[in-house]
């Protein structure tokens, strides 16, 4: 199993902290650093300095770090136009030296789009604009130099587009998707996913979904196995029990909680819950890092979790 590090910079964040926090966990031999999209903080927090945008973020982390993966869980398809992401995606992975990966969903938190004005429409067209936005984004990419793109959809519309530039990763950035849904999640998955990812869901839960998204794979006639299936969950490890109440009580969670609901305790027991994930399929985790200041929890997980579960 790969570990990968996930933040949520809305909660309140600097670029220099993010950066910190990267080249920790390049340093560390971690196998991605993600962060989420998002405009506006949850919960009981500042959030400030404010919010930073993912994709900038993106763009500095690629010159600033030299090995480490780089992605979004997840792009909100709400936030940006098919064709200038497509652009933005491809700049950055060429800034990378081809170390992106686009995590995309279809927008869910009303209260960030009515903060700046970003237009909300209800959940069924919100999930037909990211499909169109998948089929515009991988044409476009896919597209042969010098040739032409086209698309024609409900929502977007390409004329002739020259599809430049092309990223570096050939044919194109992996793109995951991820999320509870039932019905359209699946199939879109299995039509244009590299990676699944199930986000803050217990194993059952989890093996449920990836359930769904195996039989989408068969009905769509793709090999299941040719799919990454990964989960997200907070992470509250610690060395004794007082280490792990000061790291769930510096994020302001309850460590009972926690070990319900994330992956909480000493390195031995996240090795026990890692194995249970496993054991249903998942070949990724991306460890929540809530705290952004303690850097030794990176160093703790690397050393005493990560070579137990490679």
């Amino acid at each position: 199993m790969e570990l990968r590090v996930f933040t949520e910079p809305q909660q309140g964040a600097t670029y220099e902290q993010l950066l910190a926090v990267a080249r920790a966990a390049e340093d560390a031999g971690y196998g991605a650093f993600f962060r989420s999209d998002h405009y506006l903080k949850m919960g009981d927090v500042t959030g400030l300095p404010g919010p930073t945008d993912a994709w900038t973020t993106l763009a500095g982390l690629a010159r600033d770090t030299s090995r480490i993966r780089l992605g979004t869980l997840m792009t909100a398809a709400t936030f940006r136009l098919p064709g200038p992401l497509a652009i933005s995606v491809a700049q950055v992975d060429a800034m990378s030296g081809g170390r992106v990966e686009l995590g995309i969903g279809a927008g869910w938190y009303t209260e960030e789009h009515e903060a700046y004005g970003i237009p909300f429409p209800p959940v069924g067209e919100r999930f037909d604009r990211l499909g169109e936005q998948l089929h515009i984004i991988t044409g476009l990419w896919s597209t042969p130099a010098g040739g032409a793109f086209d698309f024609h959809g409900k929502h977007y519309t390409v004329t002739r587009s020259p599809a430049l530039p092309k990223p570096v990763q050939r044919p194109y950035p992996p793109i995951l998707l991820g999320g509870g849904g039932k019905r359209r999640t699946p199939v879109l998955a299995a039509r244009f996913a590299d990676e699944f990812n199930m986000p803050f869901a217990s194993v059952e839960d989890s093996a449920a979904q990836f359930g769904r998204v195996r039989d989408a794979c068969v009905r769509t006639g793709r090999d299941p196995g040719a799919l990454r299936l990964s989960n997200a969950l907070v992470l509250c490890c610690g060395r004794t029990d007082a280490e792990v109440a000061r790291r769930a009580k510096a994020i302001g969670r309850e460590v009972d909680e926690l070990r319900t609901n994330g992956l909480a305790g000493s390195p031995a027991e996240i090795v026990d819950k890692l194995g249970r994930y496993a054991g249903i399929g998942a070949q990724r985790v991306y460890l929540q890092l809530l705290d952004l200041t303690d850097l030794d929890h990176l160093d703790l997980v690397a050393s005493a979790v990560a070579p137990q579960v490679a």
